[in-house]
């Protein structure tokens, strides 16, 4: 069964209103999501595809079991996003 992701109310943070792990992304004017979300629907589902694989397969090596884990899902939740516009 496929769940309908409830549409966001002005209050609820989009992935791109999130970052774990420090600032930097959002110190910048455009933010690499931002580019990204120009691009096809495929070609961004891969970038994001991408970045939770990449947080989930280094999990604990690098940052803490959590943030990676933290960073992973925040990739989810964009493609989550993306699919359900």
């Amino acid at each position: 069964m496929l769940l309908k992701r409830k549409q966001s109310s002005p209050k609820e943070a989009q992935a791109s209103d999130l970052q774990y792990g420090g600032d930097h992304y959002k110190q910048m004017g455009i933010q690499p999501w931002d580019v990204v979300d120009t691009w096809p629907f495929d070609e961004r589902l891969a970038v994001y595809r991408h970045g939770a694989l990449k947080y989930l397969m280094r999990m604990g090596s690098k940052d803490d079991m959590r943030l990676e884990l933290e960073k992973a899902r925040h990739y989810i939740d964009k493609m989550l996003e993306i699919v359900c516009e």
